[in-house]
């Protein structure tokens, strides 16, 4: 890590600066996000995106790098051309172990972060189209490695094998910086597939894994198919976040794999732990995010009054591992914190045991089995298809990811090309799965839009993929 510190630095990039990471999956993704985040400013960006995608948070984070794979032909080179940002292929020796990289030859002395100086920044989806710069300093990521390393119990002896995409607070920080915390170890897949799953697991023989519901589901449905994998599996335990674990899911995951089924409750302001379910002998609640794990936790209502036990309310954080405040956006900031107090947007209450409970959010983000969405972002860009007259996205029920992307809209004329247009600007999991056509748009809260709430409306839908 010192010497990409030190090449850095022969260029000028030091404490405090900020360098894109658009890498797939794997070791040089994980060692990449260490090196860059101990010593200056991580910002990692999903290869999947779009040219404009990358020019929005190019733009937006203004890095003075951006760290593409050797050979890649990511449209990010085009869009940081295009700002005039400079880009680099990372550099690996052919017998160089698993992780190993470099960027030139040159380096320069260079200075360590403070505490203060930012370590991570991902942008998140609000309640208006343009996402919000969640910046993370070193104390916060710092703060939350500890928090999930001591709820988890690391240890030097656990392995484990990482499925989350490494652009996400999930796999960042509760797989890859907290097990570097506690000296454990990772293996790095190229990414979730269900299909290689078990042949990972029998090679790699993790402690545990870390997902989100939607991928727990398509393991179950593996597990049949691999009984003896699934016998010689010996998991200290399962941890699920990012989404709320149905409580079928989470006894089919216990009954599969004979382990204690951790579910969690993380978000990007909070460098991801909030609440998590403890290990035995602690008590596992099917349906509960679990107790406070890191930050403090309050139950408050609209003027930041405390609700007592059972009453449902704004689920509201303070710690040392929740960020000071969005960059840029005094007038989220404002709305977000509440005498020290940053409020989710997150409804639920707090049962006798301390057990957190979320029943919805209040803020109008889809959840598309752990990918957040903002409406807003996806009625932006379908209204800039001349066939679309208005437009509003929306929330639809899905059984396997909870919620699925879906969009009303009032034509000027046909729309058969819409899903396709979106998906010319918008990453896959954004673009609506169904797209449900209106004489006119009904008015009032978004919130009480459904797939199904609307009468005598044709459909035109995407099949699954």
């Amino acid at each position: 890590m010192g010497s990409i510190h030190r090449q850095l630095a022969a260029r000028d990039i030091g404490a405090g600066d900020r360098v894109a990471i658009v890498l797939p999956n794997g070791p040089e993704m994980a060692s990449s996000f260490l090196a860059v985040a101990s010593g200056l400013s991580a910002a990692p960006l999903n290869p999947a995106y779009r040219e404009a995608e990358y020019e929005f948070y190019l733009s937006d984070l203004r890095p003075k790098l951006v760290l593409v794979e050797p050979g890649s032909d990511n449209p990010v080179r085009t869009a940081a051309a295009r700002l005039g940002i400079p880009f680099t292929e990372v550099r690996i020796a052919e017998d160089a172990p698993a992780g190993a990289f470099s960027l030139w030859d040159e380096e320069a002395g260079c200075v360590p972060p403070g505490p203060q100086h930012e370590a991570l920044v991902l942008h998140t989806s609000g309640t208006t189209s343009r996402p919000k710069v969640v910046p993370l300093s070193q104390a916060n990521v710092h703060a939350s490695a500890n928090n999930i390393a001591g709820t988890l119990r690391l240890t030097q002896d656990d392995h484990c094998l990482n499925i989350m995409p490494l652009f996400h607070i999930h796999g960042l920080m509760a797989v890859v910086l907290a097990s570097m915390t506690a000296g454990a170890s990772v293996c790095c897949t190229p990414g979730f597939n269900a299909l290689r799953f078990f042949g990972w697991a029998e090679e790699e023989k993790p402690s545990w894994y870390s997902a989100v519901p939607t991928m727990h589901q398509a393991i179950l449905q593996r597990a049949e198919r691999n009984p003896q994998a699934v016998e010689t599996m010996a998991l200290r335990f399962v941890r699920s976040s990012s989404a709320s674990l149905p409580p079928v899911v989470f006894k089919q995951l216990q009954e599969t794999f004979r382990c204690p089924v951790i579910e969690a409750y993380g978000m990007t302001e909070a460098a991801h732990q909030m609440a998590s379910n403890p290990l035995p002998p602690g008590e596992q609640k099917p349906g509960h995010v679990g107790k406070a794990a890191g930050p403090e936790i309050r139950i408050l209502d609209g003027e930041g009054t405390e609700l007592g036990v059972g009453v449902e309310g704004e689920v509201c954080i303070k710690g040392a591992n929740v960020t000071a405040g969005y960059e840029n956006n005094a007038a989220a900031n404002t709305a977000s914190f509440t005498n020290g107090w940053f409020r989710t947007g997150d409804q639920g209450f707090l049962d006798q045991d301390g057990y957190l409970k979320i029943t919805g959010r209040i803020k109008e983000i889809i959840n598309r089995g752990g990918e957040k969405v903002s409406p807003l972002e996806v009625d932006d860009v379908l209204l800039e298809h001349p066939a679309v007259r208005q437009a509003v996205t929306f929330a639809m029920p899905h059984k396997a990811l909870g919620e699925e992307v879906a969009a009303a809209v009032v034509l000027v004329e046909g729309a058969s090309e819409l899903q396709d247009f979106a998906g010319g600007t918008l990453a896959a999991y954004k673009v609506p799965r169904r797209i449900v056509i209106l004489d006119e748009v009904p008015k009032g809260r978004r919130a009480r839009c459904s797939a199904s709430g609307w009468p005598s409306c044709s459909t035109w839908a995407r099949p699954e993929r």
